[in-house]
């Protein structure tokens, strides 16, 4: 079998290459943004472009290429649409049986006021997701739940994205971070403890955005005991637990800690006005764009009727925290998987200097590890909390059949998008834009942490992202005498700005939120929140590199 080495610089010239490497992604979000198009054929449409740019620019083998399509179509739907298919399907089930309704009352009886209600659901409870599952799970929760209460689709759509951002480096138990330990040879609980001396700050400050992005200045100012509350109690426990105890932990820790210490706060402060409105400040969003959710219904809950709101919510939080447990995987994985090598295409692609220190095999393996998979848990507690509500076997089985219907066009989505990444990780194309950012000289630490941005952007996951960039940010930063634990660290803190306009997470958000068609309008909310926060994000970084007192934040 014929071997292939990446080329990264097909055409003789970095420019000219990059911007080659460059037309796949702009590509799909051109037609996403320009609302003209559906996601799924611009997300088709993208996948043709991919494979005509990787044959006939970077050489790519036409077999390997469209072989490495279809296995990021099956990646696509196992995990990514899975988790998707039975997040939705729990939610359907919940709204069936009446028990969203008294959900929607519960967290009412917290509080009325929309702003808070985000604090406590986007960001608290979408970072416990995302530190107990990832992959899409928390913004697919907090999507549906708050278009459940009522919210705009926009802003159940936008405001997730935006919420879900912080956690991410830490997120699915600290995946993230042992893919970068692996990929760098860098110690994972020293990796751990540079990202948390860089996101702290950060989610000290999404709480305050999100309330803005929201409501306005003035909308925030006058909530922002409770965003302080949120952000400190999130922030300190983030440091906390990443340099002193372990990296895998973080988020469920954090967000636990945020969500008891927001809700206590709530029990002797609530603002003078409540902001009740559910559309964002400022955006016309008409009648047909709006959710319908009556009025909520006021009279408190009882004791039972409590419980059996939360009971859903209980069994997926448990299960989450089993799925999402090393033992866990590591039993499920020995025992229920399947392992499928692709022909013609594994371990037959080479990473080469200067992306990796020496040629590499790219490993094409589809890994069926059908009951670790975090969709599966999701499932499981979806059923289980199904009976226990009520429902017979059949009227489940006869709702996931609606679920699926309902799914259909989105999960074709998801499987192009992830299609569109494994081509442009398997041919090269994401590390000639990867070199093009390290050339930056001085500025390295700024764009080097753009670059984790782009590859989560590209990727829709940290974790690929710090596969994927992390080596090329250690021998980057050793060539221009900066520690390679800042950027290394940076790659995966950079990277969680770009998780808000990844075309997989705005495809999960939009069918959370049941706003088919409409993923251009939620790109377009959210790309400069991204780009903004990613720069911040590298600002921080260079001064960590360059300025003291900053320099004494960096672990040697």
């Amino acid at each position: 079998m014929n071997t292939w080495n990446q080329i990264y610089n097909p055409l003789g010239n970095a420019g000219l290459s990059t911007v080659a490497a460059a037309v796949p992604v702009v590509t799909l979000l051109v037609l996403i943004a320009s609302g003209k198009v559906k996601a799924h054929i611009a997300a088709i449409i993208a996948v043709i472009v991919t494979n005509l740019i990787t044959i006939f620019v970077f050489t790519m083998p036409a077999g390997m290429s469209i072989r490495a399509t279809l296995l990021g179509v099956i990646t696509g739907f196992f995990p990514i649409g899975w988790i998707v298919l039975n997040v939705i399907f729990l939610y359907q089930v919940t709204v069936r049986c009446g028990k969203f309704e008294l959900l929607k009352r519960a967290v009412g009886g917290v509080t009325e006021d929309r702003r808070l209600q985000l604090l406590l659901i986007a960001f608290s409870f979408g970072a416990f997701f995302e530190g107990a599952s990832g992959f899409g799970t928390p913004v697919a929760i907090t999507g549906a739940v708050l278009i459940g209460l009522g919210f705009s689709p926009l802003a159940a759509s936008g405001l997730s994205l935006i919420a879900n951002t912080a956690p991410v480096a830490f997120g699915a138990l600290g995946t993230p971070i042992q893919g970068l330990a692996s990929v760098t040879g860098l110690d994972p609980y020293i990796l751990g403890a540079m990202v948390g001396r860089q996101l702290p700050l950060f989610s000290l400050i999404v709480p305050f955005w999100v309330v803005w992005a929201f409501a306005g200045w003035r909308g925030m100012k006058e909530v922002w005991p409770a965003i302080l509350v949120t952000g400190v109690s999130f922030a300190v426990p983030q440091y906390v637990i990443s340099n002193h105890i372990n990296p895998w932990i973080v988020d469920i820790g954090a967000s636990l800690i945020s969500m008891g210490a927001l809700i206590l706060f709530l029990k002797v402060w609530q603002p003078q006005q409540l902001w009740l409105s559910p559309k964002l400040r400022g955006r016309d969003e008409s009648a047909a764009t709006m959710a319908s959710a009556p009025p909520l219904d006021k009279t408190p809950l009882t004791q039972s009727e409590l419980w059996s709101a939360l009971l859903p919510w209980i069994i997926v939080c448990i299960l989450m925290l089993i799925w999402g447990n090393g033992a866990f995987k590591t039993w499920a994985n020995a025992n229920f998987t399947w392992n499928y090598a692709v022909p013609e295409l594994d371990k037959l692609i080479f990473k080469v200097p200067p992306v990796a220190a020496k040629p590499t095999a790219e490993g094409a393996v589809f890994s069926f590890t059908y009951l670790s998979f975090t969709g599966t848990g999701m499932l499981i507690a979806a059923i289980i909390s199904g009976l226990l509500m009520g429902f017979s076997p059949l009227k489940l089985i006869a709702e996931y059949g609606r679920t699926i219907r309902l799914c259909a066009i989105s999960l074709i989505t998801i499987s192009a998008m992830l299609a569109i990444g494994t081509l442009t990780r398997l041919s090269g194309v994401d590390a000639t834009l990867g070199l093009a950012f390290a050339a930056t000289g001085v500025l390295y630490p700024f764009f080097g942490t753009l670059l984790g941005w782009l590859g989560v952007a590209l990727t829709g996951s940290d974790t690929a992202s710090n596969v994927l960039f992390g080596n090329l940010q250690k021998i980057t930063s050793e060539q221009l005498g900066l520690p390679p634990i800042l950027m290394a660290a940076a790659n995966s803190s950079g990277g969680v700005m770009g998780k808000m306009i990844d075309a997989q997470s705005i495809v999960v958000a939009s069918t959370a939120t049941n706003w088919y068609g409409h993923e251009g309008s939620i790109l377009r909310y959210v790309f400069l929140h991204s780009i903004v926060l990613a720069c911040l994000v590298g600002l921080f970084v260079t001064l960590q590199a360059y300025v003291y007192p900053f320099t004494e934040l960096v672990l040697k």
